[in-house]
């Protein structure tokens, strides 16, 4: 959700929904930007006629939008691009009959009312997955209508129009902020960082390999090492290193929890 969401959505609805109709099969009677004579006189606590629809101005369309169907969807807390298909949804077929649907494919309780539950499934889906599982529900659902055989290849138009429109805007929105750490994070972070080098330089291989190139430098150099114990040096370097790493981490791990503690 982006801070004009609701503008760039209801440009995409009003496209949908065109201008003043009056269909004898639609249901919803005089039309005009989507808005219905029963919304407008729920909208305006009065009745209204066909001409008060007529004469209707975008503006007071856009706030009717919002009021009655933007905000009872959550739309403002919605993934960019998923608001988008469920607002449209809910100016199609209601926002109950919206907030089922998205329920139904985010795998929630289907009670109609998007809250904190729906919200955070909503959050944790997959935006793309859950706009063309939705679609699909939405397009289902359609089906099922008695008016489908008059109204239904507009419907079809307009669910591949939706579910185009907000696949765009779900690939448009800026990505999520990187979260803040939880103190679990920063108390590792606190922690001294440990490489391979501790475990090669503790290795008595290693050191048997080192005493056994030295002695044989040496032995060039026309000194006698035959005395020398090349398994015990390399075993007490060896000690000597992991000894030192231990003391070393422990001291580490003593100032980091110091400086959390502060």
């Amino acid at each position: 959700m982006t801070a004009n969401s609701f503008d760039i959505a209801l440009a995409h609805v009003l496209k949908h929904e065109g201008g003043f109709v009056d269909h004898p099969a639609d249901p919803g009677g005089a039309t005009n930007m989507g808005i219905t004579r029963a919304t407008l006189a729920r909208a305006r606590n009065r009745p209204a006629t066909a001409t008060d629809v007529r004469a209707l101005a975008r503006p007071e369309a856009a706030s009717i939008y919002r009021r009655f169907y933007w905000q009872p969807v959550r739309a403002d807390d919605l993934p960019a691009g998923l608001d988008h298909a469920v607002f449209d949804l809910a100016v199609n077929s209601g926002t109950t009959r919206a907030a089922k649907l998205l329920q139904r494919v985010l795998g929630v309780a289907q009670d109609g009312a998007i809250g904190p539950a729906t919200l955070e499934a909503a959050r944790r889906a997959v935006t793309t997955d859950a706009i063309r599982a939705l679609q699909r529900e939405r397009l289902a659902f359609l089906q099922n209508l008695a008016t489908w055989p008059v109204f239904g290849r507009g419907w079809r138009a307009r669910v591949a129009a939706v579910e185009r429109e907000a696949l765009a805007l779900a690939a448009s929105a800026p990505q999520a902020p990187a979260r803040a750490l939880d103190s679990a994070q920063t108390q590792a972070s606190e922690r001294p960082v440990m490489t391979d080098v501790k475990s090669i330089l503790a290795s008595r291989t290693v050191w048997t390999n080192i005493v056994g190139l030295v002695s044989v430098a040496l032995a060039m150099l026309g000194l006698d090492v035959g005395d020398v114990d090349a398994n015990r040096l390399a075993e007490a370097a060896a000690e000597l290193v992991a000894a030192a790493s231990f003391i070393a981490s422990t001291l580490f791990r003593i100032a980091a929890t110091r400086r959390l503690a502060g």
